[in-house]
């Protein structure tokens, strides 16, 4: 479940898991756009309003441009080089 604006975090993590070499430029371009629609919505959304898990995942990506499913990636070695 998500906030209103903001992106499932279920869709989150299947992007996640899916390699970038099985995605079609327009499901890339998709996800660009959604990740940067969902970064404004949760820049801009108190803290007090957002559920649980979007606070976990907005903390996890503050302070870089990666978010919690690129980092777990990375630490089980898909995230790119």
């Amino acid at each position: 479940m998500s906030d209103t604006g903001r992106k499932d975090l279920t869709d989150k993590a299947k992007e996640g898991v899916t390699p970038d070499s099985q995605k079609s430029t327009v499901d890339k371009t998709k996800e660009t756009l959604t990740d940067t629609g969902d970064k404004i919505a949760g820049s801009v959304q108190s803290s007090d309003d957002k559920n649980p898990a979007q606070k976990a995942s907005d903390t996890a990506s503050s302070g870089d441009d990666k978010g919690i499913v690129d980092k777990a990636k990375d630490a089980v070695g898909l995230g790119s080089k």
